[in-house]
This record gives structure tokens, sequence and C-alpha cells, in this order.
């Protein structure tokens, strides 16, 4: 089941895609209920590295209090998601 919204096709809603090219690295059509929304995340020059545990502990303390982490609709709920917060 493939999604067409504003130009761009998703595998689904609530899951993320690469944005090869783009201004972010990933995008997602997030949806809650009736509500969809399209949201990007993340810095494409840069990677994540979230298989080094002090790297990861330091990222999920530092986005944690940056709040939105369980709000849908925002970057950090998904760029958390992205680093198993």
């Amino acid at each position: 089941m493939s999604i067409s919204y504003r130009g761009e096709t998703f595998s689904g809603y609530n899951k993320p895609k690469r944005t090869p090219g783009g201004r972010k690295k990933s995008a997602v059509l997030a949806k809650k209920g009736s509500q969809v929304k399209l949201v990007r995340f993340g810095d494409p020059s840069l990677s994540i590295k979230k298989d080094q545990p002090a790297r990861k502990r330091s990222y999920c303390a530092r986005s944690a209090g940056q709040g939105n982490t369980g709000n849908i609709f925002s970057a950090n709920y998904w760029s958390r998601k992205a680093w198993s917060c």
C-alpha cells in the first residue's frame, strides 16, 4: 500500500523513509486519528552512530529534555525513535 502525499510517495503511515538529496535526512507521514502531517527530521550530513553506547546514552538524555517525546507530530519523537531511546 503506497500513499502519495504532496507529491511524495510513502509506504504507509508512521513509517519513516530516507530522503536522499533533501534538506532533512528522513521524513514520515504521521497519522493520529484523522489528522495527517508530514514530519521531516535529521541532519543529512551526520550519521547517528547509535551502536556506540556512550553516544546513545548522551543523545537520549539530551533529547528527553527538549519535550515533545510523546507527540507523534514532532521531529524529536521520530528522531528518538530512530535512536531507539
